[in-house]
């Protein structure tokens, strides 16, 4: 993990896409979209039906690497929010045990708007914590350090005569948008308007490494 600074509190990025407060070991996601596909399978657009169990395992093991006490979702956690009740067996158990095991938060986002406490853990609109307000759309007109989700942000550079696109991080002087964690999620291109007018002002993309972070500066 990379450790850094944002606002006066020390925050620590994954490669995954994840962030890491060590000092209340609390791990922080956004845009999980558990059982998306199963939602298209339903409109008749057939996908893996694997999604969930893939990323609830990636965030079982990263919980397990930093010895998370806390888990905060921040939005858009279920792709609908009747997703939980579609959750197979073996993923709904890993689930529970999980939010069972810690300190569980799951932020409600656009898509899971009407979510209720039906697989462990608290639900809540938005929360602040140590001094930074967790919820899942950014608020341009809000002032206070914020952290967030939404827009699946992805950096998209041209490499020896090749596009290739990393998951980022997007963050701006007093916002810092988090990349999509889900399996099954696609990606905003990191300079898009609608992700510079939501952090405002200067932005930069954030893409961690095992020992570094790049830092990309976005146009306006």
């Amino acid at each position: 993990m990379v450790r850094f600074s944002f606002c006066g509190v020390d925050l620590a990025a994954l490669p995954h896409g994840a962030l890491f407060l060590p000092g209340r070991r609390a791990l922080l996601v956004a845009d999980l979209h558990l059982e998306k596909a199963s939602w298209f399978a339903a409109g008749g657009q057939m996908l893996p039906p694997y999604d969930s169990m893939a990323t609830l395992t990636d965030l079982d093991r990263i919980a397990r690497d930093v010895d998370a006490a806390e888990i905060w979702c921040l939005g858009d956690s279920f792709h609908d929010s009747a997703g939980c009740d579609r959750l197979p067996a073996p993923a709904e158990a890993l689930l529970r045990r999980m939010a069972g095991a810690m300190c569980w938060t799951w932020i409600t986002g656009n898509h899971d708007a009407g979510m209720v406490d039906r697989c462990g853990g608290a639900v809540t609109a938005e929360a602040e914590v140590e001094g930074l307000l967790l919820r899942h759309e950014a608020d341009p007109a809000d002032p206070r350090p914020e952290l967030s989700g939404h827009y699946h942000p992805k950096l998209r550079v041209s490499m020896r005569g090749r596009q290739v696109a990393r998951r980022c991080f997007v963050a701006s002087a007093t916002k810092l948008i988090l990349p999509a964690f889900g399996a099954l999620t696609g990606g905003l291109d990191a300079g898009h308007p609608e992700i510079l007018r939501a952090v405002g002002g200067p932005a930069q993309a954030w893409v961690p490494l095992a020992d570094r972070m790049l830092r990309f500066p976005l146009a306006a």
